[in-house]
């Protein structure tokens, strides 16, 4: 085990008992909700090195499919415990928040980043191409029950058997595409732009990493979420903009780190790969688990009904996405671009 492994480690631990003692203490409402947050943030970076332990004895493919799987293990503790409280509006803002983050903000500074040291950066046009069909197939199975409520057709009564007809199409769809990975297929997982290394840890100790993060982020996690109104309400910051930036930017701050690290190494198809088939995820897997998952929670009930402004925003990302990997070479001017239209949007419920 590396000094950086345990120094991760060790931050986990630590700052997950300060969580749980500041949660018995009630201590300040914005502190604890900060000491959370790095608290998660602690628990993602070791989930995903263990992650990264088990994946060096797979192949790429296997590798994304348990680092896609397992990277999502805070966001998903953070929204059942949300659903549970009853705060189904922060956990929507959440899951269309991360894709958001993911599309413009976090693509936007690997393209901006990467541009700036290496220029032009050209890759693969046909992963990332179809990865913006599947969003786009995606966008628009979301967008049908909202359409469904807002046109008040027939189906308006109904509304929860659609979303759970909606969820499971998702799901199947997500099987496939993972099944489409698995079986090692180029145009997923481009074969030079994966570091292959021999596992460091052994499968006993990669395990019980893995399982005591995983318990952490489920108690941490808890805790973030009862912290989380009282913080929102001391800073003045409502539910949506809340869930929208705050809660999806904590949930997915390792994932957004690798993929601009990727970008600042020139390594164009790999770091496009792996920003853009996290928004992919949010929306074929986890959104739709949770829906299914709400209905036996005892809270609030997710559906996929959407506001008109949180729907124009996730088509506008999908489809200004589309555009830019659709030529297989980025500037940094777009990236500039991506980051703008993500300031204006978070702007735009900034009030509600």
């Amino acid at each position: 085990m590396s000094k950086k492994d345990i120094i991760t480690i060790a931050g986990a631990i630590i700052m997950s008992i300060v969580a749980g003692l500041a949660t018995k203490f009630e201590l300040n409402a914005v502190l604890l909700f900060v000491l959370t947050a790095v608290a998660l943030v602690f628990l993602a970076m070791t989930v995903s090195h263990a992650t990264d332990q088990l994946g060096s004895r797979m192949g790429p493919a296997s590798t994304g499919v348990l680092q896609s799987a397992l990277g999502n293990l805070p966001e998903l503790f953070v929204c059942i415990f949300a659903l549970r409280a009853g705060l189904d509006k922060v956990v929507q803002a959440a899951l269309i928040g991360s894709i958001l983050g993911n599309s413009l903000l976090v693509f936007g500074l690997a393209l901006f980043i990467g541009g700036l040291k290496n220029g032009t950066q050209k890759f693969q046009s046909e992963p990332p191409k179809m990865i913006a069909t599947l969003m786009l197939l995606a966008f628009a199975a979301l967008a049908i029950p909202t359409l469904t409520k807002e046109l008040h057709t027939s189906a308006e009564g109904h509304l929860n058997t659609l979303n759970i007809m909606v969820a499971i199409v998702l799901l199947l769809v997500f099987v496939a595409s993972l099944t489409f990975s698995i079986k090692g297929d180029k145009t997923i997982v481009p074969a030079d732009g994966v570091e292959v290394h021999a596992a460091s840890w052994s499968m006993p100790l990669t395990l019980v990493v893995l399982a005591g993060a995983g318990v952490g982020a489920a108690f941490v996690s808890d805790w973030f979420v009862e912290a989380l109104q009282p913080a929102m309400k001391a800073l003045g910051i409502n539910d949506v903009f809340a869930g929208l930036v705050v809660v999806a930017i904590a949930g997915n701050a390792i994932e957004n780190l690798v993929g601009i690290q990727l970008a600042y190494k020139n390594k164009a198809d790999y770091a496009v790969s792996v920003i853009l088939n996290s928004s992919l995820q949010v929306a074929l897997g986890l959104f739709p688990l949770l829906v299914l998952m709400s209905f036996f929670l005892g809270g609030a009930v997710l559906s996929f009904v959407l506001s008109p402004l949180l729907l124009a925003a996730l088509a506008l990302a999908v489809i200004v996405n589309a555009f830019i990997v659709f030529d297989g070479e980025s500037i940094w001017l777009e990236g500039v671009a991506l980051v703008g239209l993500y300031i204006i949007i978070a702007a735009a419920f900034w009030w509600g």
